[in-house]
């Protein structure tokens, strides 16, 4: 048997599954405000961009033009996930749960 052949297998006798060093870490509303950041930066600012000119009289409304629009659209998604990051990157730093 080589070392190719066992992909990182680690045999435990006891056949307890490994445990965590911190305890068991949960999913809680830090995770979703997360996965609702990236949604919105990889679904919904993307889509707005594809209906923008179908929604130009709104456009319009708030005194922008397109060109405008095309360039303050893409911002937002990118002010919140680098808001995000600091946000969650500080969290880690203080160790906080």
């Amino acid at each position: 048997m080589s070392s190719d052949d066992d992909a990182g297998y680690v045999h435990r006798p006891s056949g307890e599954p490994p445990s965590s060093g911190d305890g068991e870490r949960e999913f809680d509303w830090r995770g979703w405000t997360l996965v609702a950041t990236v949604i919105f930066a990889f679904i919904v600012a993307p889509g707005a961009l594809l209906l923008l000119p179908a929604a130009q009289s709104f456009v319009q409304s708030l005194g922008l033009t397109l060109r405008d629009a095309y360039l303050v659209l893409p911002l937002l998604p990118a002010f919140l996930l680098g808001s995000v990051a600091v946000w969650s990157a500080m969290r880690a730093r203080s160790g906080g749960a």
